[in-house]
C-alpha cells in the first residue's frame, strides 16, 4: 500500500465516530420497513402505471436498504447490543432480502483486509471495467427483466444443495441454508394475505426483488471499486459518489454512497459516514479521495470501453460470475 500521509483522528473523532446507539438502528429498520409499506399502499390506494412504476423502484431502493442495514450489522456497527445488532440485522434486513448475515460477514471482512488485491472475494466484481456500452446494457436489461435475480436464486440453490450423491441430503442442505429466506417470505406474504392483498407479495415484495434491487445493486457494486485511480492507495482504491437526495433515495440508501469513509472508518455507523466525509475534508485530503460528482460521471468512466477485445468466432476470456453482494 501507498506510504503517503493517511487520514488521522483525534481521540474525541475516534469517540464520536465508533459511537453507536439501538435507537437509531431501530429508527432505520423501521424506516426501511415503514417506506416499503407506504410504497406498497401508495399503489394499492391508487393502482396505475406510473404509481406500480414508483412503488417498485422506491421498494427496490429499500430492500438494497435493507441489506445495507445488515451490511452495517455485519461490521457490528447497527446497533449498540450485540445481540440486537446481530439478530434484527439477520432477520429484519438480511433474510427477507436472501441474504445471510452468517456468512455475509467473514466474506465481507476480507474483503476489507484486501480490498482491490489480489486475495480480494471482490475483485471479480470491479476488474472486469471499464466495459462498452453494448456489454453494460446488456447486463441492464437482464436485471430489469429479472433474469439476473432468477439466475443468482438458482446459482445460490446449487450452491447450497452441494454434491451430495443423496438427492434427499441435498434437499436436506437447501432447506437447511434457505429456510430463514422462506419463512421471512412467507411473512411478508401472510401479512399482505391478512390485509387482503395477497397479490401485492408476488408484485411489490417479490417482482421489486428480481428486477430494481438488481440493477441499483449493479450500478452501486460499479460506483464503489469499478475504475478506480489507484488499487494501492487506500484514498484511491474505494469511490464515494457525491449526489442529491433525489438520488440517494432511489439508488443509494442509508449513505452507502459515502464508500471511502466506510473504508477507512469502517467501525463507523452509516448514519455517521457524512461526518467521517466532513473530517477527511476538513484535514485536507479532497485532492487525494476518488470523489465522483453523481452516479453519471462514474458510469461514463466504467462504460468508456469502445469495443470488444474478442471478435465473434475469436478466442474468449473466463465467463465472469455475475453475483452483485
Amino acid at each position: 500500500m501507498a506510504t503517503a500521509a493517511q487520514p488521522t483522528l483525534s481521540p474525541e473523532q475516534d469517540a464520536d465516530l465508533r459511537e453507536r446507539s439501538d435507537w437509531m438502528g431501530a429508527y432505520l429498520v423501521l424506516h426501511a420497513w415503514g417506506v416499503i409499506a407506504l410504497a406498497m399502499a401508495f399503489f394499492i390506494a391508487w393502482p396505475n402505471p406510473l404509481s406500480f412504476i414508483a412503488a417498485v423502484i422506491i421498494i427496490g431502493g429499500r430492500q438494497l436498504g435493507l441489506a445495507i442495514l445488515m451490511h452495517d450489522a455485519a461490521h457490528r456497527a447497527l446497533f449498540k447490543n450485540t445481540r440486537l445488532n446481530d439478530t434484527l440485522g439477520a432477520f429484519l434486513c438480511g433474510w427477507p432480502v436472501g441474504a445471510s448475515l452468517t456468512l455475509y460477514r467473514p466474506y465481507h471482512l476480507s474483503h476489507h483486509r484486501h480490498t482491490q488485491q489480489k486475495d480480494d472475494p471482490d475483485l471479480i466484481l470491479s476488474a472486469p471495467f471499464p466495459i462498452t456500452a453494448k456489454s453494460f446494457w446488456r447486463k441492464m436489461r437482464r436485471d430489469i427483466l429479472g433474469i439476473t435475480g432468477v439466475q443468482r436464486r438458482l446459482e445460490f440453490f446449487r450452491m447450497e444443495m452441494g454434491q451430495d450423491p443423496s438427492r434427499l441430503q441435498r434437499l436436506k442442505n437447501l432447506f437447511a441454508a434457505e429456510k430463514y429466506f422462506a419463512l421471512s417470505n412467507l411473512a411478508i406474504f401472510a401479512v399482505c394475505a391478512a390485509a387482503g392483498v395477497w397479490w401485492a407479495y408476488f408484485a411489490l415484495w417479490l417482482l421489486p426483488l428480481l428486477t430494481w434491487y438488481q440493477v441499483i445493486s449493479r450500478i452501486r457494486n460499479i460506483a464503489e471499486h469499478a475504475v478506480v485511480g489507484d488499487n494501492n492507495d487506500r484514498l484511491r482504491n474505494t469511490r464515494t459518489t457525491l449526489t442529491h437526495w433525489g438520488m440517494r433515495m432511489v439508488l443509494a440508501p442509508y449513505w452507502v454512497n459515502y464508500h471511502l469513509e466506510h473504508h477507512l472508518f469502517v467501525f463507523t455507523p452509516c448514519w455517521k459516514l457524512p461526518a467521517a466525509h466532513r473530517m477527511l475534508i476538513e484535514q485536507g485530503f479532497g485532492p487525494r479521495m476518488e470523489l465522483a460528482e453523481g452516479y453519471g460521471q462514474v458510469l461514463r468512466k466504467a462504460v468508456s470501453k469502445p469495443h470488444d477485445d474478442s471478435t465473434p468466432g475469436g478466442p474468449k476470456g473466463p465467463r465472469k460470475s455475475a453475483a452483485l453482494i
